[in-house]
């Protein structure tokens, strides 16, 4: 197939893809995709008839806690974490400047 690729049809893909490449660029692109695509045609080849599909390679189960809210009073240690605070509250600079 890499031989059958069009230059026009990488260079309509590269497009589509908001690529933008000079002669010789779109040259090695064609290249790829074109070894991409012979890629592809030789997948399309593997007999996969009673083959389960695959959605993960892994075994791992999500292991989840139960979501129980819990009562803690930390705010005074929060508030020691914070570099400024005031009133009770953490203390950041504006980023609206309300004189402008």
């Amino acid at each position: 197939m890499s031989e059958s690729l069009p230059r026009e049809d990488a260079a309509h893909v590269a497009k589509l893809a908001k690529l933008h490449f000079n002669d010789q660029q779109l040259n090695l692109f064609t290249g790829q995709l074109a070894n991409i695509l012979d890629l592809v045609e030789t997948l399309n080849e593997v007999d996969t008839d009673g083959v389960k599909p695959t959605y993960t390679v892994s075994d791992n189960i999500n292991v989840l806690r139960e979501d129980v809210a819990v009562k803690s009073n930390q705010k005074n240690e929060l508030l020691a974490n914070a570099p400024e605070t005031q009133d009770g509250q953490i203390k950041v600079p504006a980023i609206i400047d309300e004189e402008s």
